[in-house]
């Protein structure tokens, strides 16, 4: 039975994956390297996730927010995840963080509103002005953390312009391939539909690193589309509405390729 502090409760790896935005194989490479191992089985050879596991999983994901590499979390996690005085400093930290974000959000805000006031006066902002904003912006990347811009940058670098080209001919065809799909109603678990999904998801990996660094720069990127689907779909050649559609129908078809992963 489960307590109030949900402390008997198990969690399945597919149900820990959807409840913390960490991919089903990200989850099993800390599981491999012993970063975060399940603490259960079951008979069958499940992995099963106790409530310890998930306060160590909130410690990872909350030190890889910070920046720290893998290696460095390994450390700091040899301190026990029930020592209260570790856990009030991270959370210090995480809120420490946390709370530069909001200032630089609402300085942008403000910037924002004020190029704004200058259009209603009739009056064009000068390029400094917009200079300062996008300065602000970047500053403001709440998806991608330093390192990772700089690791995405590096692999546009490393493919050469005509291999990026050839890309995004290629995102360009499964987009048009999945989008009929979403107009046809094609149930996820489609196998033409998994198979497109796979391949959109390895044309994306080839612009991020390999190991967890790239699964975290992935599922960054995925967060952004998610969030943001409209106004990323505005700039592309098909209708706004219909990517978000397409966004949506991507995610829905991982989880149901996780959830049959998660059951072998």
């Amino acid at each position: 039975m489960t307590g109030k502090n949900g402390a008997g409760r198990r969690w399945s790896i597919g149900e820990l994956a959807r409840a913390s935005g960490v991919t089903v194989r990200a989850l099993r490479h800390y599981d491999e390297i012993g970063l975060v191992r399940a603490g259960e089985r079951t008979a069958s050879g499940h992995r099963r996730y106790t409530a310890g596991d998930v306060r160590r999983l909130y410690r990872v994901r909350a030190l890889r927010a910070l920046g720290l590499p893998l290696e460095e979390i390994r450390e700091a996690l040899a301190t026990p995840a029930d020592a209260l005085e570790a856990m009030r400093a991270l959370l210090a930290a995480q809120l420490l963080e946390l709370n530069g974000q909001a200032e630089r959000l609402r300085r942008l805000t403000e910037q924002v509103r004020d190029l704004m006031q200058r259009l209603d006066q009739a009056s064009l902002p000068d390029p400094e002005d917009f200079m300062t904003t996008l300065e602000t912006m970047a500053m403001l990347d709440g998806y991608f953390t330093p390192e990772q811009r700089e690791e995405l940058a590096g692999r546009r670098a490393e493919l050469g312009a005509e291999a990026v080209e050839q890309a995004k001919a290629r995102f360009a065809g499964l987009v048009e391939q999945l989008l009929r799909h979403v107009q046809d109603g094609t149930p996820t678990d489609d196998p033409q539909v998994q198979d497109l999904v796979r391949r959109w998801d390895e044309l994306g990996a080839a612009f991020h690193g390999d190991g967890d660094s790239g699964e975290q720069t992935a599922a960054a990127a995925r967060r952004m589309w998610r969030e943001h689907s409209e106004e990323l779909g505005a700039r592309l050649p098909w209708p706004a509405e219909k990517m978000a559609e397409l966004v949506a129908y991507l995610e829905s078809a991982r989880a149901t390729h996780d959830m049959a992963d998660a059951c072998q």
